[in-house]
């Protein structure tokens, strides 16, 4: 099973356990269950012309309450990090980690001196930010989905006058408030949305970083024309037309959220199963390792993540996606047969 450490090559393990694709149950995506209503027909879109974003911006800037001027969308999550870290060109890198790996490859390809701060045993030990700073924290958090308050780090960082980016991809799964208010206050923040987790499509790649006019100018200017495609585009266009679907999703996350963590503590399997704000939960072995769960659930063609390859995490952790009743009552199931 080594070749499926971390989930998200559904090719591969569909192969391994001889199965076809559509018959995998992937907890291993953080990608939400609930899909909203696509009413366009693909195969009719005119994708001759050259992309135009304007109405896509429009949309977006209102979903999250700034203005156009203070966005720039990029070709996903991913390739917005990759881009500001390249924009700021800034001495040193502190994150808080565990978070997504895309940051410390980030801040090591673009020559960042990094520093990891573990969360959680550390969120409280002093560091030397400075001006020459760039903090990164993931809210809520991955893999293990916790909201935090940000009020007493931000007057610490703001204090060292250091950049921060705040990376809100998830927020979306919840009810808690964004870091945008501090833009009011703090020129040197960043703020990364990611469309595409809430409205389930990892497919479609549209991200978004959120700052002070001046800074997106100033970004926008180091950034090409055309970045999204006409696919993507539409896609979330259509994805924000549904005005039913947030609250629909964010129900539904919520309620198996729930279930999920209940059927995570009642397996007996877990030492640890930590409370989520998101789409995810994050749990600890007790007298396994994450691989040799890994095998026993592919059984039930159930594929899971692996969460080793995280910092400060070791081969007893594993992530858990929030999926849909029938499917986590096909896992309650697979964990009762395994008593």
């Amino acid at each position: 099973m080594n070749q499926f450490l971390y989930g998200g090559d559904i090719e591969s393990f569909a192969k391994y356990i001889d199965c076809k694709i559509e018959e995998v149950i992937d907890f291993s995506s953080n990608i939400n269950f609930v899909k909203p209503h696509i009413a366009i027909d693909f195969n009719h879109l005119n994708i001759a012309p050259y992309p135009s974003y304007n109405h896509l911006y429009e949309m977006i800037a209102k979903l999250y309450g700034v203005k156009k001027s203070e966005l720039e969308l990029f070709n996903g999550g991913s390739s917005a990090i990759f881009s500001l870290f390249r924009y700021l060109q800034l001495k040193r890198c502190f994150i808080y980690a565990p978070a997504y790996l895309e940051y410390k490859k980030a801040s090591t390809l673009f020559g960042y001196e990094t520093k990891l701060i573990n969360r959680f045993d550390d969120m409280d030990s002093k560091n030397d930010f400075s001006s020459d700073s760039l903090i990164v924290f993931v809210n809520p958090s991955t893999p293990d989905g916790k909201y935090y308050d940000l009020d007493t780090l931000m007057a610490q960082w703001i204090k060292a006058n250091a950049t921060i980016l705040i990376d809100e991809s998830f927020l979306d799964f919840t009810n808690e408030k964004s870091a945008i208010e501090y833009l009011k206050c703090y020129p040197k923040l960043f703020i990364l949305k990611s469309m595409t987790k809430f409205y389930g499509a990892a497919g479609i790649r549209v991200g978004g970083i959120i700052s002070n006019k001046i800074a997106i100018s100033h970004l926008k200017e180091k950034e090409p024309l055309w970045k999204i495609s006409q696919f993507d585009s539409h896609y979330i266009a259509e994805a924000l037309k549904d005005k039913s679907f947030k609250k629909i999703a964010k129900a539904l996350g919520s309620k198996n959220n729930i279930l999920l963590e209940q059927i995570l503590q009642n397996s007996g399997l877990f030492d640890i199963v930590y409370p989520s704000s998101t789409n995810f939960i994050l749990a600890k072995l007790k007298n396994l390792k994450a691989y040799q769960l890994q095998e026993y659930l592919s059984k039930y063609k159930i594929f899971i993540q692996n969460s080793s390859n995280f910092d400060f995490l070791d081969d007893s952790y594993l992530r858990f996606a929030v999926k849909s009743t029938q499917e986590l009552e096909l896992l309650k199931k697979a964990f009762d047969e395994k008593r």
